[in-house]
């Protein structure tokens, strides 16, 4: 079995590093020259093409119409650059499977409910038309014989990236909204979840990847802070914060996203179900 993948980035690297021995090929692009060689040297057997969004590349179109699966993870721009510039060589391929990594930002604002799957999107809320676009292009793009997987992404957080790593770098804040809370995954989760879409019997669909336990910001920072023997910094009321207006976005919307179908039905067992489990993960000796 051969796959391809649009952007080898964080996560896509860490489900290749996990699951390249699930392919007899593996092969996808990342955007720049010394990024390709990187990984093509970290990652035993991969080919690495440079794809900025813009330009066909007669090897990449090989590789589609060989690839019998696709894990798409690019940047959402006015719709989704890989079909832009390729939809017809996918059109064409025997692709039998389809994974796209989308984010939760599409869901907008829920003033702190529940959401699922079948909950209605407000992309506009969260400046997410493009990536709601670009998930629409995608499905779109299922029949009888090819499975279509939107996997719907929580914030990700993982080695190098996570509450721990931002206290020992002095950029943790404290940010305190009442009512906030903010929906995570691990980085080996989402690497599980693609595996299990991978795998799956299910017709496909749109599918939410988070943990179990929608959390308040502080929580984290002040249960990472713990772990680790640092003060905690000074909680900041959400008023005086003076966030980024891209930081803002995401402050603007609350919502406690449902997983039981990645659980229950695609069968995902978590390795890290809440925040706890996941930064304990991360100390040397976890």
């Amino acid at each position: 079995m051969r796959l391809f993948v649009f952007g080898i980035g964080y996560s896509v690297a860490a489900y290749l590093k996990a699951h390249r021995p699930d392919w007899t090929h593996v092969a996808g692009t990342v955007r720049t020259d010394e990024r390709a060689s990187r990984l093509e040297r970290e990652l035993a057997g991969l080919k690495a093409y440079v794809f900025d969004g813009n330009g066909r590349d007669r090897e990449i179109e090989t590789e589609i119409a060989r690839a019998d699966a696709l894990l798409v993870s690019v940047p959402a721009q006015g719709g989704d650059p890989a079909l832009r510039v390729y939809r017809d060589a996918i059109d064409a391929s025997n692709l039998g499977r389809i994974v796209y990594l989308s984010t939760l930002g599409v869901y907008g604002d829920a003033a702190g409910g529940w959401v699922d799957e079948t909950t209605p999107i407000d992309p506009a809320v969260t400046r997410g038309e493009a990536r709601a676009s670009a998930e629409i292009e995608w499905l779109e793009l299922a029949n009888a014989s090819r499975k279509i997987f939107v996997l719907r992404l929580a914030g990700i957080y993982g080695p190098g990236r996570n509450a721990i790593a931002s206290l020992r770098a002095g950029t943790a804040r404290r940010i305190v909204k009442p009512g906030q809370v903010f929906n995570r995954i691990h980085v080996e989760d989402i690497s599980r979840a693609i595996a299990a879409c991978m795998a799956t019997d299910l017709p496909g669909g749109i599918v939410n990847v988070c943990d179990d336990e929608p959390a308040p910001p502080q929580d984290v920072i002040a249960y990472a802070a713990d772990l680790v023997g640092i003060a905690p910094p000074p909680e900041i009321p959400f008023e005086q914060a003076r966030l980024s207006p891209m930081a803002a976005t995401f402050w603007a919307t609350c919502k406690r996203v449902s997983n039981r179908k990645l659980r229950q039905d695609i069968g995902v067992d978590l390795a890290y179900p809440t925040y706890r489990e996941g930064l304990r993960a991360l100390l040397p000796d976890g």
